[in-house]
């Protein structure tokens, strides 16, 4: 009963859901205390839904769910492979898994720079494939992640992958993480041999954010480390339902201009994926 007095009373004092907010939430123009409380409503609301329901509280699950996007400028891309490095020691991946790939690739004779990591996607077929539910979309965000201790080493979720962003554990990693601690130190547990593993846009300070009133992509610890770790500002991070995605030190980066700008790979094939690339200037 204490936790749905705790849960009530956040509710309580902070639903203004009022006509001027649904306008400012659809535009992008929330301060950034507002901001704050749409990332941690649309999580209470992904755990404690069914009970709000029973006070008829006037509250949108989907629209205040947030939808986390990575954008990647690649005329600012400058092949430094920093954001790589940075991913491997936070989630201290084996020597031969990267969850991040930075390829070249050259047009008109200039050298351009695209990363791959896992597309995130909002239809992913990895999801449909796995037989056990070990890959899931996450209800308080819907961003596609791993169980671990249900993975039964079958694949099939990297063969569905179109995008070849999900690697296998043929044996323990024991070895010193090389990238350790020039490039940052280890958030999450090595994982086991015989499970499959992927990008997680660094869920963990995702999860973070919330406990602590900060904000992805304007606060270095709680946004994923790659964007952190990119000394050129080509990434950037945030809730797109904000109108805006940002980065710690080179600011925010506005959705029209991703719109008018912003590519997916392989869009043909209705995967959604949540992470967008800008075409050079």
């Amino acid at each position: 009963m204490r936790l749905r007095f705790i849960i009530l009373t956040i509710f309580f004092n902070n639903v203004t859901m009022t006509s001027n907010f649904s306008i400012r939430l659809k535009t992008g123009k929330l301060t950034r205390r507002e901001a704050i409380k749409i990332f941690a409503l649309g999580i209470l609301l992904a755990r404690y839904g069914d009970l709000l329901k029973k006070f008829n509280l006037n509250l949108d699950q989907e629209e205040l769910k947030p939808y986390w996007v990575m954008v990647i400028d690649i005329g600012k891309c400058i092949g430094c492979n920093l954001c790589t490095y940075a991913c491997k020691a936070v989630n201290d991946t084996a020597p031969d898994i990267f969850w991040n790939v930075v390829y070249t690739y050259k047009k008109n004779g200039k050298s351009y720079y695209m990363p791959r990591l896992c597309m995130q996607c909002e239809e992913p077929p990895c999801v449909e494939v796995c037989p056990v539910g070990a890959t899931y979309k996450r209800e308080v965000d819907d961003l596609v992640v791993m169980d671990y201790s249900k993975c039964i080493g079958c694949r099939y979720c990297m063969a569905a992958c179109p995008y070849g962003a999900r690697y296998f554990n043929w044996k323990d990693y024991t070895e010193k993480n090389k990238y350790v601690p020039k490039y940052g130190s280890p958030e999450v547990s090595r994982r086991l041999r015989g499970v499959v593993e992927k990008c997680t846009f660094c869920y963990q300070r995702l999860d973070k954010a919330m406990k602590k009133g900060l904000v992805p992509g304007i606060d270095e610890e709680v946004t994923p480390a790659c964007v952190v770790a990119c000394p050129t500002g080509a990434r950037r991070f945030g809730n797109l339902k904000l109108g805006k995605v940002f980065h710690p030190k080179f600011g925010e980066l506005s959705k029209d201009e991703i719109d008018k700008r912003g590519f997916v790979l392989k869009e043909e094939l209705g995967t959604k994926p949540r992470v967008i690339y800008l075409l050079p200037v």
